[in-house]
């Protein structure tokens, strides 16, 4: 649904078949994977010991002497595996789903809408024609008042058809849309030689019926080669994006040293040319050691196109600084985008483990089973992870923080909640009894009862 309504501009109204459709409903549910599985293991974590616990079976199995590690151990090893298969989906698996919906969505953005001539509006989509219908019969094949401007020879308008009726119809294979016009009139501006530039004689045709074919191939989708994709650092497994990262990283410190040299190049030049003689420019050196000396160096003349020069320099250095600046900025959001793809291959298996580790022990803890508590429990943690995860990845890719810290920010808060759940939960804490904390909530309860009947003592 997310993906639908996202894309839904996209989609409606380009006759897309339904075999594509359902293409990139498939690849955008393999790129919603992430987001889903942890959800997935935290609300099943948490349905299967809150059945467990709402039917006394826990109970059951400590009293025969089996503690709850070892009830979950089991699923420990499950999740386990679960979480391997996370980290091979997240370095092969998703990949290779987001090149191919990427490229699919692109080629279904630059397809065309589908055929559609309304009455009395200009159609453009066909190429190298302007089509206008006055009037559509309930047939939708019979039209009248058809006018076509032609422009596929160079020079713009120079071929226009009206016609008082006729019928449109498309062939089986659609390729071609067939217009047979009837009582209509054909004008032609002739441009075959030079002279007629000048003088520009016209071509008028009268025509009882007439049959134009035109071209439909530009509505057909054509498949964009996924190789102009595969640069993107979400289309890259690992080794991919530490190849890439090394490629990126080269180029930085290349340009870095190409424009401290350039810089350095126009300052000698600079100094050379114009804070000195001409006629030394190569043999002596100045020894001047301040403005004023350079000043006493060089005549009137000089010194004041040394100046103009030296602010037309620095105008010019102060450009290219900015954008060098902006060029570095650039490379450097790309190279943080793909150290953030490296830490997203690890993040997805973690969370796989590390909300298994709070969905169990909160389980046991509320007791209750089904689609209800364990519901809105499950949803309100992952909503809390996934807040503070976000803002992690904003904050990589603002600059504010590290990768290796914003992408593991949500689990350094989540991961000491979890072990503290399991731990109580394991070790029968009475902290993690549902009937202390109702007896200790009934406690507090009637203590604010007696103060309140005190407070109404004391004023009377």
């Amino acid at each position: 649904m997310q993906f639908l309504w996202k894309y839904i501009d996209d989609l409606v109204g380009k006759g897309l078949d339904l075999w594509i459709i359902a293409q990139l409903l498939f690849y955008a549910s393999s790129t919603f994977v992430p987001m889903a599985l942890p959800l997935a293991i935290l609300l099943a974590s948490l349905m299967t010991f809150g059945n467990l616990g709402e039917h006394y079976e826990l109970v059951a199995a400590k009293a025969a002497g089996v503690s709850l590690r070892k009830i979950m151990m089991p699923l420990i090893l499950f999740s386990l595996f679960i979480a391997g298969i996370a980290f091979y989906f997240s370095n092969v698996v998703l990949p290779l789903a987001n090149l191919k919906m990427f490229t699919l969505l692109y080629d279904v953005k630059e397809q065309k809408p589908a055929l559609n001539i309304r009455e009395g509006v200009f159609y453009y989509d066909i190429d190298g024609y302007v089509i206008k219908v006055g009037e559509k019969d309930s047939d939708g094949k019979t039209i009248r008042r058809v006018l076509i401007y032609q422009h596929t020879r160079p020079g713009g308008n120079l071929n226009v058809t009206v016609a008082q009726s006729g019928v449109m119809d498309v062939t089986e294979d659609k390729r071609f849309l067939i217009f047979t016009l009837y009582n209509g009139h054909n004008y032609n501006e002739l441009r075959e030689t030079r002279a007629d530039m000048t003088r520009r004689p016209m071509q008028r045709i009268n025509f009882d019926e007439e049959v134009i074919r035109f071209d439909l191939s530009s509505f057909t989708m054509e498949r964009t080669s996924e190789e102009l994709f595969k640069e993107h650092h979400q289309m890259m497994n690992l080794s991919q994006l530490a190849e890439s990262m090394d490629t990126l990283q080269a180029q930085i410190d290349t340009r870095v040293e190409a424009f401290a040299g350039q810089l350095e190049r126009s300052s000698y030049f600079f100094y050379n040319n114009y804070l000195h003689p001409r006629e030394t420019f190569v043999a002596e050196k100045s020894q001047a050691e301040t403005y004023e000396e350079i000043g006493d160096e060089i005549n009137d003349s000089q010194y004041r196109l040394a100046i103009a020069e030296a602010i037309a320099l620095t105008r010019n250095n102060s450009m290219l600084i900015d954008n060098f600046l902006a060029e570095y900025d650039a490379r450097s959001k790309t190279m943080i985008k793909h150290k953030v793809e490296v830490q997203r291959k690890f993040t997805l298996s973690i969370a796989c483990l590390l909300l298994f580790f709070i969905g169990a022990p909160l389980g046991a803890i509320i007791r209750k089973g089904g689609l209800g508590a364990p519901l809105v429990v499950s949803v309100v943690i992952f909503i809390l992870y996934y807040i503070i995860s976000i803002m992690g990845e904003k904050s990589v890719k603002e600059g504010a923080l590290l990768p290796l810290v914003g992408m593991w920010i949500s689990s350094a808060v989540m991961l000491p909640f979890g072990i503290w759940l399991t731990i109580k939960t394991t070790t029968d804490s009475p902290l993690m009894e549902a009937d202390g904390w109702s007896k200790f909530l009934s406690k507090l309860k009637r203590k604010k009862r007696q103060k309140g009947h005190e407070d109404t003592s004391t004023v009377q």
